[in-house]
């Protein structure tokens, strides 16, 4: 089994990730693991979009789902659709999920 990132948090049906979304960031892209002020880890990303009518949140889930090697179908943000903080749901097998998204931050 890989190790879990510190944003991350294993599901029975996947992966739940902490992210800081920069939205209008100039590019699509994963920034890394950073931290909140309460010391909680976060995933970075950021997107091109503008955060207005759900686009920023979309360009998300196409970000991690491609990061991920999964189908945009199986990413799907499930809290703070509204905020810059969010949790994305990952579905799929928690091995390959966090193999490929290690393989997406470490190049």
């Amino acid at each position: 089994m890989v190790d879990p990132l510190p944003a991350c948090r294993i599901l029975p049906e996947g992966l739940e990730v902490l992210v800081r979304l920069t939205p209008k960031g100039g590019r699509d892209a994963l920034d890394g693991i950073g931290a909140l002020s309460d010391d909680r880890s976060v995933l970075k990303a950021r997107v091109r979009c503008a955060p207005e009518n759900g686009e920023a949140n979309a360009a998300l889930e196409s970000l991690l789902a491609k990061a991920c090697a999964v189908g945009r179908s199986h990413a799907s943000v499930t809290s703070g659709a509204t905020s810059r903080l969010k949790t994305v749901t990952l579905s799929g097998h928690t091995d390959l999920l966090l193999a490929a998204l290690h393989k997406s931050l470490n190049g």
